[in-house]
């Protein structure tokens, strides 16, 4: 993903209070040359706009009842994308361009989307977060060497201003492959690195947890079997 600089962002937060409380964002963003708009509901992200694809992308996971909003959205995206580079033209002329202001992200965690088991296709996630302004650019490596294929979302905005985002690699483990995701961003001089190393302890004997509990709850089976044994025997004598 290249990198660009979005410099306006407005978004509209909507609370809803039926049986619980939820929370509907949609965002739009936009530079000289580019532009967001997502819809967004209690912190995941439901669909957003692919100016490249020219398509509305709707990035659930395959257990969830597929939807599409109505027809027209992604046209209507198009329209605030023109709508919000116009405004950012006048904004900048009368704010005599905006300040520079570069927020590195808080923190980057890497981790399997499932339990690992050698030889079954998993995914690993690269979760950035606490970063502004938008986006950041997520590589990969496996054994040092660049993998494609990782797919990102588009940046989505958190509660103070700041911005996260996720990218997700296919792989399948097998002992001793290191992966590493690097993150950049306009605010860092070098990329920040996490490092997953697929160890024989992500995989352990599935017989030894059994063992050790079976054997545990014996022992203390065997130990409330003795002590109630005891009080029995002095029940009676006191009787």
């Amino acid at each position: 993903m290249k990198m660009k600089e979005l410099l306006l962002f407005l978004s509209c937060v909507l609370c809803v209070s039926a049986d619980a409380l939820h929370s509907d964002i949609a965002i739009n963003g936009c530079s000289d040359s580019d532009g967001e708009k997502m819809f967004g509901l209690d912190g995941e992200e439901l669909a957003y706009a692919d100016f490249n694809k020219q398509e509305m992308i709707y990035p659930l996971p395959p257990f969830i009842d597929p939807f599409t909003y109505q027809e027209g959205t992604y046209e209507a995206a198009v329209a605030n994308l023109q709508i919000c580079q116009q405004n950012l033209k006048t904004v900048r002329v009368g704010m005599k361009d905006f300040p520079p202001k570069h927020n590195a992200p808080s923190a980057v965690m890497i981790y399997t989307r499932d339990e690992v088991e050698f030889g079954e296709k998993n995914t690993l996630i690269c979760h950035v977060t606490g970063f502004y302004p938008a986006p950041v650019n997520v590589s990969w490596t496996k054994n040092q060497q660049k993998v494609t294929g990782s797919s990102i979302n588009v940046p989505y905005l958190n509660k103070d201003g700041s911005f996260r985002q996720t990218s997700r690699l296919q792989f399948t483990p097998q002992l001793g492959d290191i992966y590493r995701c690097a993150v950049e961003h306009l605010s860092l001089t070098e990329p920040l690195t996490k490092i997953y190393e697929v160890e024989a302890s992500a995989h352990s004997d599935p017989g030894v947890g059994p063992s050790v509990f079976c054997g545990v709850g014996l022992t203390l089976g065997l130990v409330g079997v003795a002590v109630g044994t005891f009080f029995l025997i002095k029940g009676n004598e006191c009787s």
